[in-house]
């Protein structure tokens, strides 16, 4: 199935997810979760709202994600951090 089809579903339609958390996360639960899935897709749900929204990404855009953080593109400035 096309991660154009499954993208804004219900995290508990996504069959035999194992959803995981950073350990740096804390223990708020303001959080993001993650299940890679056996089609080589990886599902991000709000961990606060385990039945919500789900989105899907093929692995080529987790990568490329994943690198952008690596990166540093996504950092937040302090302004935007603190709310300002």
């Amino acid at each position: 199935m096309a991660s154009e089809e499954r993208n804004g579903i219900s995290a508990s339609l996504i069959a035999n997810a194992d959803w995981r958390k950073s350990s740096v996360s804390g223990q708020l639960g303001n959080c993001v979760e993650v299940a890679m899935l056996g089609t080589g897709e990886v599902a991000v749900r709000n961990s606060r709202h385990p039945v919500g929204p789900a989105l899907v990404f093929t692995s080529a855009e987790w990568s490329a994600f994943l690198g952008g953080v690596e990166r540093r593109e996504f950092m937040l400035t302090t302004d935007m951090r603190d709310g300002s």
